[in-house]
């Protein structure tokens, strides 16, 4: 079986959660004999093919984007002969491009939808997108959401609950790299270790102003490994609060991603919008064993983080709960403990690659 992922944006050239997830996808596909590839853009698409782990990655060179979403003149020829290829077409929600995609090529492939998130940022632009993606989001024959909590409390979704299934994400932790003694040493030599950890894109929704803030005055060691368009806005923040308990790492390697979930004492997601739809750094957090803080947002978030059991859950843009939080998890080391062993057990019984690989295979041959 051949299927094809179309998403905005995929290693190298980005570094995040939807690109973790077509990831995870494709390598816990390939046991059942599916045969994946990956149609994205790329600002510099030279070559136009390369191979990651086995995957082929076709890349289209974008020419500008609007309110973030890439555009690319070249990708309608280009995707028109990856679809004749393909037996299944998946597409990764959302990206407006690909509803025009999908459209102007008349795609008649079984196709499906994994809604990553609501359009959320552009308000005044959702309404002139508006009937485009209800097209678009009627025509695919499945939507699959992550969570069955982002499927109860979104305004689209509840138009398609009649061809919407609930997928998980997971991740097998055997696709990530061993790290060796040195390696964990080297990162405890830069940041030390017991300290709270941001693993992600730095954006606005994230929420990471309201981290600073929780953490200002307070001896708590917080790593912020990540970078984005706010970034410099944090470093400005923390500069000038003068906070010295606070390391940026900006982007990271996969063997220091791991130092750092080894060394932490808990994974912290301050997010404030239902942009934050599901959060792989959770999962990976569980993954490691390690307690988790999230803001309560009605979505996946709270499916992954089960206040009281995995980690705590707080309000959204609730300084003093936060900071709360992160004292309660950093005095109590056998409640952290106790939190990050629970939260191992949820991801093997939830969570795993091969557990979300076999659901997709399922849709894939229905």
């Amino acid at each position: 079986m051949k299927v094809l992922h179309v998403t905005s944006t995929f290693f190298p050239d980005s570094r995040g959660g939807i690109e973790e997830v077509i990831r995870q996808i494709c390598l816990n596909t390939k046991p059942y004999e599916v045969e994946s590839r990956i149609f994205t853009l790329s600002k510099n698409n030279i070559p136009e093919v390369i191979i990651k782990e086995g995957v082929e990655i076709f890349r289209s060179h974008k020419n500008f984007e609007i309110a973030s979403s890439g555009f690319s003149f070249q990708a309608f020829l280009n995707f028109k002969k990856q679809a004749e290829w393909a037996d299944v077409i998946h597409y990764h929600f959302p990206w407006p491009f690909a509803d025009l995609l999908h459209i102007l090529c008349q795609v008649k492939k079984k196709s499906l939808i994994t809604y990553h998130s609501d359009v959320i940022r552009q308000k005044k632009l959702k309404y002139l997108y508006s009937p485009l993606m209800h097209y678009f989001l009627k025509d695919v024959d499945h939507i699959v959401a992550t969570s069955n909590n982002y499927l109860e409390t979104s305004q689209v979704l509840k138009n398609y609950k009649d061809k919407t299934r609930i997928i998980p994400i997971g991740l097998n932790q055997e696709s990530y790299p061993d790290i060796s003694d040195s390696d964990l040493s080297n990162m405890e030599d830069r940041v030390g270790s017991g300290f709270f950890l941001f693993l992600g894109s730095l954006r606005k929704y994230k929420g990471l102003d309201i981290l600073l803030s929780a953490l200002h005055g307070t001896n708590l060691q917080c790593v912020i490994a990540g970078s984005g368009g706010v970034e410099k806005e944090l470093i400005h923040q923390a500069d000038k609060l003068r906070m010295k308990n606070v390391f940026f790492l900006k982007r990271v390697s996969d063997v220091e991603k791991i130092a750092l979930l080894k060394l932490c004492r808990s994974v912290v997601f301050s997010s404030t919008q239902r942009s934050e739809a599901f959060g792989v750094a959770l999962l990976e957090g569980s993954m490691f064993s390690k307690p988790l803080i999230s803001t309560d947002l009605g979505t996946g978030t709270s499916y992954v983080n089960l206040n009281g059991t995995t980690g705590i859950v707080v309000p959204p843009s609730d300084i003093i709960a936060l900071r709360k939080a992160m004292v309660q998890l950093d005095m109590d080391r056998l409640l952290a403990e106790k939190m990050g062993h629970s939260a191992r057990l949820r991801y093997e019984k939830l969570f795993t690659g091969k557990l979300m690989g076999r659901k997709y295979f399922e849709l894939y041959k229905r």
